[in-house]
């Protein structure tokens, strides 16, 4: 019942994740933060069963972190998404796979911001908007249909109110608010949190 949502302007990705803790029927917490930074300019949010999301992004920070002292200078987006992929596909081949998606955003000098999709299958792609979780149902139209390449940080905003707004009113479970985060040029910042319009009900 998590949501996971990236949206790549034209210098940043904006990512934003449900801040809702639940098993079953029953909501457990509604400030969990469901996103891990792995380097000054690269941010990782994960959702699936809550001890493999902690596990598993923990492990990947800190393999990321490994490599920058060992080696003098950190990986890029596309190499930490690639190393990501790399242990979740043999996780995936052995009798502990850890059952996560997740959400890979980075900004690079030279390529610029970069958003990846990874789900527990180990399936990785290079997307200008993503979803994880039941959100994607209601979410992936208005992306298709709102989405410009060349969004600045406020219409990047204005689109995610419009599809949480969405998911707010059809979805049948509350995900209450949204934490967002922008990866851009000056490394990871928060940008608070988001709700539904009151009026989108």
């Amino acid at each position: 019942m998590e949501c996971l949502i990236g949206i790549q302007g034209k210098d940043f990705v904006l990512m934003a994740s449900d801040m809702t803790s639940a098993r079953s029927v029953v909501a457990m917490k509604n400030d969990q933060d469901k996103m891990y930074p792995l380097s000054d300019n690269i941010l990782m949010s994960v959702c699936g069963e809550s001890g493999d999301s902690i596990q598993f992004s923990e492990y990947i920070a800190k393999n990321v972190q490994l490599y920058k002292m060992r080696n003098g200078y950190e990986l890029s987006p596309h190499a930490a998404a690639n190393f990501t992929r790399r242990n979740m596909a043999e996780s995936l081949r052995s009798q502990k796979s850890h059952q996560v998606n997740l959400l890979i955003a980075g900004y690079d000098k030279e390529t610029g911001p970069c958003l990846y999709f990874l789900d527990y299958l180990a399936s990785l792609n290079k997307l200008p908007f993503a979803i994880h979780g039941y959100g994607s149902l209601f979410g992936l139209s208005i992306m298709d249909k709102y989405y410009k390449k060349d969004l600045d940080l406020a219409g990047a905003k204005d689109l995610l109110l419009k599809c949480i707004n969405e998911i707010q009113r059809r979805f049948i479970v509350n995900l209450g608010s949204f934490r967002l985060r922008v990866v851009g040029k000056d490394g990871v910042q928060d940008e608070g949190v988001m709700k539904a319009e009151p009026n989108s009900l």
